[in-house]
C-alpha cells in the first residue's frame, strides 16, 4: 500500500496487455491498494499514444486562446440544456467557503444525435456537441476529428482500467463489461489563468475540493502542476506532479459504493499559483445509464440504482 504522505504513484499499465500472469498480478495488486488508500493512481504504459495526447492538448490551449465572444456563441448554459460546450471563467463554487473558480472549461462527448433514445430520455450529459463556427475557428474540423479520436481512445483506456478494477475485487476480469457498455462518458477541457502566490489559499481555487460522482476519471496534466489530493491519514494536501504521457486516475462515488466503500473516492482540489496557464483534460466515465448496479457484498448484492445530480470536475 503507498506510504502515508506519498502522492499517488505511477504504475506501469502495460503489464495488463502482457502475457505473463505474475506482472498481471504485481498490477493488480498495486491498483487495489492504491484503491483502499487514497482512490488515486498514475499510469503510464498505456495504449494512449502521446502523440495524440499532445494535439489533444495543443486544440485545449487553441480553443482557450479564442476571444472570450467566439467561445460563448457556444457556451452550454444559453445553447443547450445537455451540458456540451463552452463554461465560463468563475462559474462554479464546489467547495464551500470559497471564491468561484479560476478555471474555464468546454465540455465533449460522444456525438449522440437527437434521435438517440438517451438524448430522448435525457440521460446524463447526452446530446451532440456544440462546435465552434469555421468562422470563429478554421480548423474547427482538425479540432473536432482529434477530439473524438481521443475521447474514444481514453474511454477504451477506461475499459481496461475496469477490467483491472474487477480482478482488484476477485471479480471476472469482464464483470463490468455490461456496465460499459454503451456507456456515457464526459471530456472536459480545462483552462486555469494563473492565479499569484500571494492569493489567500484559503479562499482562492481553480477547483475547490470535491469527490467525482461517477465511476472513474483519467486526466491528462500539461506540464504544469496544481493537483492536489487529499492524504487522509497525514491530513495533508499531496501534489500530483505531471508526468509525461501519464493518466491520473481516480475513483468516483459510484466506484466507492459499488465497492460497498472498501475503496475510496478521494478530495481533490486544484490551486494554479505557478504563474503561468494550467490545461488539462479529465474524461468522465460514468457507465451506462440504464445500468443498474450491485453494492458488492460478501454473499449477496444490494440493490442500488444510480442517478448522477450533476458532472463533477477535475
Amino acid at each position: 500500500m503507498p506510504n502515508a504522505g506519498e502522492a499517488p504513484p505511477i504504475l506501469d499499465f502495460s503489464k495488463f496487455y502482457q502475457n505473463d500472469p505474475a506482472s498481471k498480478k504485481k498490477l493488480v495488486d498495486e491498483v487495489r491498494n492504491c484503491c483502499l488508500h487514497n482512490g488515486f493512481f498514475q499510469i503510464t504504459g498505456h495504449n494512449v499514444p502521446i502523440e495524440l495526447q499532445n494535439r489533444m492538448m495543443d486544440w485545449n490551449k487553441k480553443f482557450f486562446d479564442l476571444p472570450l465572444e467566439e467561445k460563448n456563441k457556444v457556451n452550454k448554459d444559453t445553447t443547450n440544456t445537455w451540458n456540451r460546450g463552452y463554461e465560463l471563467l468563475k462559474s462554479q463554487i464546489l467547495e464551500a467557503g470559497t471564491s468561484p473558480e479560476l478555471k474555464e472549461g468546454f465540455y465533449i462527448g460522444d456525438e449522440i444525435p437527437k434521435t438517440h433514445p438517451y438524448f430522448l430520455n435525457k440521460k446524463l450529459n447526452s446530446g451532440p456537441n456544440m462546435w465552434p463556427s469555421a468562422a470563429s475557428l478554421p480548423s474547427v474540423q482538425d479540432f473536432k476529428a482529434t477530439s473524438l479520436e481521443y475521447y474514444a481512445a481514453v474511454v477504451s483506456l477506461a475499459k481496461d482500467i475496469l477490467k483491472v478494477l474487477a480482478l482488484t475485487l476477485d471479480l471476472e476480469e469482464t464483470y463490468f463489461n455490461a456496465f460499459a457498455t454503451g456507456a456515457v462518458a464526459t471530456m472536459r477541457l480545462l483552462h486555469y489563468p494563473p492565479q499569484p502566490p500571494s492569493s489567500p489559499t484559503h479562499l482562492t481555487r481553480g477547483i475547490g475540493a470535491h469527490t467525482d460522482f461517477g465511476c472513474i476519471t483519467l486526466l491528462l496534466q500539461d506540464t504544469v502542476s496544481g493537483l492536489q489530493v487529499y492524504d487522509h491519514a497525514t491530513k495533508e494536501w499531496l501534489d500530483v506532479t505531471p508526468t509525461p504521457g501519464a493518466f491520473v486516475i481516480n475513483l468516483g462515488n459510484l466506484m466507492m459504493r459499488w465497492s460497498n466503500d472498501r475503496y475510496v473516492s478521494n478530495l481533490h482540489r486544484v490551486i494554479n499559483v505557478s504563474g503561468q496557464e494550467r490545461y488539462s483534460i479529465p474524461v468522465f466515465f460514468s457507465g451506462n445509464p440504464e445500468y443498474v448496479v450491485g453494492c458488492l457484498q460478501e454473499d449477496t448484492f444490494t440493490e442500488l440504482l444510480f442517478i448522477a445530480p450533476s458532472m463533477r470536475s477535475t
